[in-house]
C-alpha cells in the first residue's frame, strides 16, 4: 500500500511539472502573437481586426497609378451615405480607421477636437469597417462630430487597405488615388501625403503646382527665343543654316 501511494505521487508530481509546462509555453505564445498585434480574446473587438501597424511608420506613398472610388456605405447611426470623392473639384483624404486598433486612438483623439487642416485643403473623411467589425459603442464615442465616419467594407476592399491606421489621399478632377500609407501620428501622416504630392507634381504650399513651374520655364525659353528673332517655323530650328542668332547670355541663363 506505502509502495501505491508512493507511486501515485510520484506520478501526481510528474502531471504537474506537465501540465506547468505546459502552461508557460502557451504563455510565450500568447505574449509572442500579443507582440505581433493579435489577440485570441473571442471577446474583444480587437482580435477581429489585423493591428499591423501598432509602431509602424509612414512607408513610401504609391504612385498615382489607379482609380479612387466613391465612399459608400453606412454612418454609424445606420443611415446610408455616398460620399463622392471622384469627379469633385476639391482632394478628398480618406483616413481608414477601426474602433478596436489601438494606435487608431491617437488618430480618433486627434479628430475629435475637430477636423484638423488635411494637406492642400483636402476634405478629411473617416472609413471604418463594416458593422460586424466594429464596435457601435467605440464608435459612438470615438466619432467626432465634424468629421463624416462612414462604415464600408467595400471600401476597404475597393481601396485594398492591408493595415490600419492607413491613409489614401484622392485627387478629386482625376479621382485617382496619388498618395498612400500608414502613420502612426498625424504629423508623419501629413509628411507622408505631402511628400507623395510633391513627387507627383501636384500644387504646393505656395499655392503654384510643380507642372506650372515646369511651363513657366519653357515660356522663359520661349520669350528668350523669339527676343533673338527665332520665331516657329524658323530654319535654325531645323538644322538648315549653320549658325542662326545667338541667344543673348543673360535671357538665356533665365
Amino acid at each position: 500500500m506505502t509502495i501505491l501511494v508512493s507511486a501515485l505521487g510520484v506520478v501526481v508530481a510528474l502531471l504537474a511539472l506537465l501540465v506547468a509546462g505546459l502552461l508557460r509555453s502557451h504563455a510565450e505564445i500568447l505574449r509572442a502573437l500579443h507582440a505581433l498585434g493579435v489577440d485570441l480574446d473571442p471577446d474583444g473587438v480587437e482580435s477581429r481586426v489585423p493591428q499591423l501597424s501598432r509602431h509602424r511608420v509612414p512607408s513610401p506613398a504609391s504612385p498615382a497609378d489607379r482609380l479612387a472610388v466613391d465612399i459608400v456605405g453606412t454612418t454609424p447611426r445606420g443611415d446610408a451615405v455616398n460620399l463622392a470623392v471622384v469627379g469633385v473639384a476639391h482632394p478628398t483624404l480618406v483616413a481608414f480607421l477601426t474602433s478596436g486598433c489601438s494606435t487608431c486612438t491617437n488618430f480618433w483623439e486627434t479628430f475629435v477636437g475637430g477636423a484638423p487642416s488635411a494637406p492642400r485643403d483636402a476634405r478629411l473623411i473617416i472609413v471604418t469597417q463594416g458593422p460586424e467589425f466594429e464596435s457601435m459603442a467605440r464608435l459612438s464615442k470615438f466619432a467626432p462630430p465634424e468629421v463624416p465616419v462612414v462604415m464600408s467594407d467595400a471600401a476597404w476592399l475597393a481601396y485594398e487597405v492591408p493595415t490600419t491606421p492607413y491613409f489614401a489621399y484622392v485627387d478629386g478632377p482625376s479621382g485617382r488615388v496619388v498618395g498612400e500609407g500608414a502613420g502612426v501620428t498625424w504629423s508623419q501622416v501629413v509628411s507622408l501625403i505631402e511628400q507623395a504630392l510633391d513627387d507627383a507634381g501636384y500644387e504646393r504650399s505656395d499655392g503654384v503646382p510643380r507642372r506650372r513651374r515646369r511651363e513657366r520655364g519653357a515660356d522663359r525659353a520661349d520669350r528668350a527665343l523669339l527676343a533673338a528673332g527665332i520665331t516657329p517655323g524658323h530654319p535654325s530650328l531645323y538644322g538648315s543654316v549653320e549658325a542662326g542668332p545667338q541667344i543673348p547670355s543673360e535671357t538665356a541663363a533665365e
